[in-house]
């Protein structure tokens, strides 16, 4: 894995856990290879399971909201003047700029990235299939925002095979900021199918278009900070283990990252995962607690919170989006060109992950307190036990490696973010008359 150069102007940090020396004795050569078999085992397992998942136990097809998800072609495309709209937004308009596929462009992160990536003058085209898990409304408003700044998003699903070729037909991406997913810790368990479509498949397929492109692009893209799952090690380091998923969720992003490993190894696809760490602010998602929160202390009505067990503290690393946008687009600034081309690896590619969170834990208790001092109104709270659903106690971050190799340092805490998202909620749900869901 290619490493780039410490940056020196950073301030002084602690380190991420160095490495050990190898012991060469043959009984810790033994343990070692029973150790990996054991792995390989257990993803393969893993894998396989997944993928039975997907075909024997999806959601019967008169869903309306799985099939809107599962479309492969939500809108007709192609011809002169679409091909004309894709290559205008994907126009680079600064000196060395990027030119750069954002997929999940409607999302909460892909709006804010594609956005912030034009602003500075990179090309940008997005993809999104603007699916029904939360309120399409919304991302249509998302995607209006992005119209207004030059941004077209293209409606359509990241498996359409043929769609990405054409894209890539069209415009020579140098980067795929790769944002799509299903998202969502509890819902796995109502339709686990669609994890696998999203975050599995979608994957593979969008790693198939970008290892056949000539010149094959650099891919930034979402991971999580679920993959730390059960580890109870804090902070939270890229060098911990993550064999351990709480929730599918969680197990289809480490699968993820395993796929990406397989595509840098074979194909020479230089490959950058980012773990994303609760991230909050405006446009953001309606199934994030710091949003349904708001929503329902405004309408007066219960909010639940979780304790752990004998009244333990449940916390989140929260991070503010303009910090992830930051440590998005350094990923995409450092990312080295991929070695592949015509599908066929040439040399050795850049595989990297990083932590980007706040380093900062606050208790879910403070938050519903904050927004209670945002909103001037008392909640009313009901406290109960962490159900078995796949969420976790804590998560904490640590970010000294992406500090090193990114530049990446939050700068806004809970209190600053949360008003800016306070501000944002009151000005969208009211101006317009937008009802927020219930």
């Amino acid at each position: 894995m290619s490493q780039l150069k410490p940056i020196s102007h950073l301030d002084n940090i602690p380190s991420t856990p160095g490495k050990f020396k190898m012991d060469k004795s043959p009984y810790i050569h033994r343990l070692r290879w029973h150790s990996s078999l054991a792995k390989l085992t257990f993803w393969s397992f893993l894998f396989l399971g997944l993928i039975l998942l997907f075909f024997f136990r999806s959601p019967p097809p008169s869903s309306p909201s799985d099939s809107s998800r599962r479309s492969l072609s939500n809108s007709n495309w192609g011809g002169p003047a679409w091909e004309k709209r894709v290559r205008s937004s994907a126009r680079v308009r600064a000196r060395n700029g990027l030119s750069v596929l954002v997929t999940g462009a409607a999302g909460f992160v892909g709006t804010h990235v594609s956005a912030a990536l034009k602003r500075r003058g990179d090309g940008v085209l997005g993809v999104d299939n603007f699916n029904d898990y939360y309120d399409p409304s919304l991302k249509r408003a998302r995607q209006a925002l992005l119209e207004r700044t030059g941004v077209f998003v293209v409606e359509g699903d990241i498996n359409d095979s043929a769609l990405l070729r054409k894209l890539f037909d069209v415009v020579a991406f140098t980067h795929v900021m790769h944002l799509a997913a299903q998202a969502g810790v509890r819902y796995a368990m109502q339709n686990p199918g669609s994890y696998v479509h999203s975050n599995i498949a979608g994957l593979v397929n969008v790693l198939e278009v970008c290892k056949s492109a000539n010149p094959q692009p650099a891919v930034v893209w979402a991971s999580s900070s679920s993959v730390y799952g059960l580890n109870s090690k804090v902070p939270f380091s890229e060098e911990d283990r993550t064999d351990q998923p709480a929730s599918l969720y969680a197990a289809t992003k480490k699968a993820g990252e395993e796929i990406a490993h397989t595509y840098n190894h074979i194909y020479g696809l230089s490959i950058t995962g980012l773990r994303f760490f609760t991230v909050y602010g405006p446009w953001g998602r309606p199934d994030m607690a710091y949003f349904f929160f708001t929503r329902d202390i405004l309408k007066g009505k219960q909010i639940q919170i979780f304790e752990a067990p004998n009244h333990g503290t449940v916390a989140r690393d929260f991070t503010y989006i303009d910090d992830i946008v930051k440590g998005c687009l350094a990923a995409l600034d450092t990312a080295e060109k991929s070695t592949g081309r015509g599908g066929k690896k040439k040399g050795p590619a850049q595989l990297r992950v990083f932590n980007l969170g706040n380093t900062s834990p606050v208790p879910v208790t403070e938050l519903v307190s904050i927004l209670e001092r945002l909103l001037k109104v008392k909640a009313n709270r009901l406290m109960l036990k962490m159900p078995r659903n796949g969420d976790v106690q804590f998560t904490h971050a640590n970010i000294s490696l992406a500090q090193r190799e990114l530049g990446y340092k939050p700068t806004t805490d809970l209190q600053t973010g949360l008003k800016k998202f306070v501000r944002w909620y009151l000005s969208y749900y009211s101006s317009s008359g937008k009802k927020s869901a219930s």
